[in-house]
């Protein structure tokens, strides 16, 4: 089992009771997200409690009356799956450092240096957060955090955040191997057969991903194939 004195607790009110345990923050939170671990590596005691630190136990008619049992690990797969896990410092940083990079690679691949209408490094873009002092909520999707620390990286980079709408002409050969690509970088808006055999598809990518796309044709194609730029939106 976990050492308690490591141990962090996961609380779930149910039918205006409190029922807590004391688990593993990291080994608690893969077995919420339906990892295969065992509840002993999960759990660092049998006990379920009302208020942990008060040592309060929960009464055996509440547990029976609430979950249908009094057996400690059905209550406790319960809790950590349906109740809150407290988060140690160590892993809310874990979480800011992953909604961070994140965050990173969306503005790389969405955004363009409007000098050059190529993206910027990610390197750059990180030297450029920490310069601006960007603050990182780790619980906040990184989609809803970008536009505003956008706005914060514009005083130190130039940014421009655009969509393009091109259109690809791909080889008959080559068809069923690159949609399927061409669907990972962005919005399919339509594709046109050609007398030809050739398809053409017409979408919309972030700006910054052109290069990218372009290069991955290229090489898959062997230089075989067509991509314009229609419209920037």
């Amino acid at each position: 089992m976990v050492d308690v004195d490591k141990a962090i607790i996961a609380r779930l009110k149910k039918q205006g009771k409190n029922f807590e345990i004391l688990v593993d923050c990291n080994k608690a939170i893969d077995f919420k997200h339906g990892k295969e671990i065992s509840l002993n590596d999960v759990v660092a005691t049998n006990d379920i409690f009302e208020d942990v630190k008060k040592g309060s136990h929960a009464s055996e008619n509440d547990l029976k009356k609430i979950f249908g049992t009094d057996d400690a690990n059905e209550i406790a797969k319960i809790i950590i799956e349906e109740g809150e896990i407290q988060l140690t410092a160590e892993y809310k940083s874990k979480l800011r450092e992953e909604k961070k990079k994140q965050i990173i690679n969306l503005i790389h691949r969405n955004a363009i240096d409007p000098k050059t209408n190529l993206p910027h490094p990610i390197t750059r873009i990180e030297l450029a957060m920490h310069e601006a002092k960007v603050n990182i909520d780790e619980f906040k999707k990184a989609e809803a955090q970008v536009e505003d620390i956008i706005k914060k990286l514009r005083s130190i980079i130039p940014l421009k955040y655009e969509i393009r709408e091109i259109a690809v002409k791909i080889p008959a050969q080559f068809s069923g191997q690159i949609y399927g690509i061409l669907k990972q970088f962005g919005k399919i808006i339509k594709d046109e057969w050609q007398n030809d055999g050739s398809l053409v598809i017409f979408m919309e990518i972030p700006a910054g991903l052109q290069m990218e796309l372009t290069d991955k044709l290229n090489h898959l194609t062997h230089g075989d194939i067509d991509l314009k730029v229609l419209k920037s939106i």
